[in-house]
């Protein structure tokens, strides 16, 4: 049997769930809840988090970096500008390249702006970087992040936070369809089947953050979360049966007395 590996720019991980730092109460409860969560990968805000001054509280301190993948992210940057220099800062502290690129349109909304994405995803590849890009469920612009250099497509599934779920599966699929890359939703989801759906459409992974973080119960969710996504890769490599409009007889009909 072919061993089923998730692989982002050559890296090997073990978890299909990756988890954000943001939102919780503490460090403490977050470090926590990406333990039971079983993440290889955490994303970290560069803006936001600390991550250098040794006078405050270091995430560090709370989540080995030698043991956790760290994905630094462009949360709160609202052009190419801003993403390019956070993204070089990171370099700069913590020597990393594999990075989370997320260039905002508005503070409202929080959707994705796509043109500025795409040019500081062609930029950041050219500079070594391996970018894994959220985005919108638009098929056409995931294949011009693809051919622009990109590692990962990360499509939202919903307004970041809003815990609505996948809004578009079709667009999903045909992302899916169409893409060699690692496909992760991103953003939107809310709770543990969320997860599952989007590993039954035959995403690599899931990317959940205030899913967990703002949990009435965070341990207990990441947990449904790491569960939710391996029975979704599961439920995935099985092969689903064929839909049918009319029922169809489980037990033999022949031979009934």
């Amino acid at each position: 049997m072919k061993k089923d590996k998730f692989v982002i720019a050559k890296k090997k991980f073990h978890s299909r769930l990756i988890v954000g730092t943001g939102k919780y109460k503490s460090m403490i409860e977050c470090a926590k809840a990406v333990k039971l969560s079983g993440a290889d990968i955490v994303t970290v805000a560069v803006r936001r988090v600390n991550i250098s001054d040794k006078k405050k509280p270091l995430l560090m301190d709370y989540i080995d970096p030698k043991k956790i993948t760290y994905l630094p992210n462009t949360a709160g940057c609202f052009n190419s500008k801003e993403a390019l220099r956070t993204l070089r800062l990171a370099r700069e502290i913590g020597g990393w390249k594999l990075v989370k690129l997320e260039v905002l349109g508005d503070k409202k909304n929080l959707f994705p702006e796509m043109i500025e994405t795409l040019k500081s995803t062609e930029i950041l590849s050219k500079e070594g970087f391996k970018v894994m890009v959220y985005c919108n469920d638009d098929p056409l612009m995931a294949k011009r992040l693809e051919n622009s250099g990109a590692c990962a497509i990360m499509p939202l599934a919903a307004p970041i936070g809003s815990g609505l779920g996948i809004q578009n599966k079709v667009n999903i699929k045909i992302i899916r369809k169409q893409t060699k890359l690692p496909l992760i939703i991103d953003a939107g989801l809310g709770e543990a089947s969320d997860a599952t759906i989007a590993m039954e459409l035959g995403c690599d992974g899931v990317l959940v953050n205030s899913a967990i973080a703002l949990a009435k119960k965070p341990f207990t969710m990441a947990l449904a979360f790491k569960n939710a996504v391996i029975a979704g890769r599961q439920s995935y490599l099985s092969g689903r049966i064929k839909k049918n409009l009319m029922g169809t007889a489980s037990s033999p009909i022949s031979g009934i007395i």
